[in-house]
């Protein structure tokens, strides 16, 4: 094989601090191992020492990592590496090759990943650069589990305070973030100013946020019920600690509103982008060329094919896929398939 032929294979180990990188031939021969520290200096030694040991154009060296997206991955494929991504769990079977010790090595783990592509390169995806779209929707969709998993804390720990002194208050019925809910507890944060609570009021504030599963009257009877024995120290405690919670639980339920606000505009608009260049290509090709497809096209083809456009978006790890589900299931197949077709 000639040297303008070659194939150099990298496995990067990826931390948060540092990344340790394995180099070697076509051969298998291990070129060098270096470790790099996550920074702007630290990643642009990586790539200038994988070329420079390998005395090779970087579209000559493949790179096998775990994380198919990150600062380390653009950085690579804007330089014209060919980087691959690989499931940590079969990562875990090439690991038995080397060794059957569950303890974690990284330089070892960076020696697994290129030997791993050299020899089984069909078991590894290849990266390509991310559309712009891509990376704003991924970003929106983890904004929204992130603020949807601290929303849950906060009521958890609402709750768990209400339950101290005013447990009354948890048989209102309805969601438990619900925004009648958390104005009612915020003008009566105590048993005490529950039963002095105006009827008007109350009345006023069930109308203004349109609740139909309780009338005045009931929500007052509710909140009204014997309270517990304990003493006026931990009800004040209490009842503070539950307006200060009152406070971040808005917070974060305006930043989930919009998240998801966000997400779903660019969902509809990549829908939208997708379906017009389907009509474009469309256009591009003759009808004699599209309908022997379409004569075998099945529900279960159709599912695959969804399957496969939301592995190439690489949404289904961060959320989106399984939380927009219902987006993709509408978007035409004949737009997926363009899309898998690059």
């Amino acid at each position: 094989m000639t040297d303008d032929n070659r194939q150099w294979f990298a496995g990067i180990d990826w931390a948060s601090t540092k990344h340790d990188v394995t180099l070697a031939d076509d051969r298998g021969t291990i070129i060098g191992r270096r470790t790099f520290e996550h920074s702007g200096s630290g990643l642009a030694e990586m790539a200038e020492w994988l070329t420079r040991a390998s005395a090779a154009a970087s579209a000559a060296v493949h790179v096998a990592i775990e994380r198919p997206h990150g600062p380390v991955v653009e950085m690579l494929i804007e330089r014209d590496f060919k980087v691959h991504a690989i499931n940590p769990k079969q990562l875990d079977r090439f690991r038995d090759r080397f060794t059957v010790a569950g303890a974690k090595d990284d330089r070892r783990d960076a020696d697994v990943l290129a030997s791993a592509l050299r020899t089984d390169p069909h078991a590894f995806r290849r990266l390509a650069p991310d559309d712009p779209a891509i990376i704003e929707l991924r970003e929106w969709s983890r904004m929204a589990e992130e603020h949807t998993r601290d929303l849950g804390r906060y009521m958890s720990r609402l709750r768990e305070q209400l339950q101290r002194y005013f447990p009354a208050f948890l048989k209102l019925g309805g969601k438990d973030d619900a925004a009648w809910k958390l104005a009612l507890l915020e003008l009566a944060p105590t048993p005490a100013q529950a039963a002095h609570l105006p009827r008007a009021k109350v009345a006023r504030l069930l109308e203004n946020h349109h609740v139909r599963c309780h009338g005045a009257d009931q929500a007052l009877a509710i909140s009204r019920a014997p309270p517990l024995a304990v003493s006026d120290a931990t009800v004040a405690a209490a009842s503070a600690h539950v307006l200060s919670l009152l406070k971040s639980i808005r917070l974060v339920a305006e930043q989930l509103k919009e998240a998801n606000a966000k997400r779903d505009r660019l969902a509809d608009a990549l829908a939208h982008r997708l379906h017009q260049r389907r009509v474009f290509e469309r256009r591009l090709v003759k009808p004699a060329q599209v309908q022997p497809f379409a004569e075998v096209e099945c529900a279960h083809r159709n599912r695959l094919i969804r399957r496969q456009a939301a592995d190439q978006f690489d949404l289904a790890g961060d959320g989106f896929f399984r939380g927009h589900k219902h987006r993709l299931a509408r978007m035409p197949i004949s737009c997926i398939r363009v899309v898998n077709a690059d």
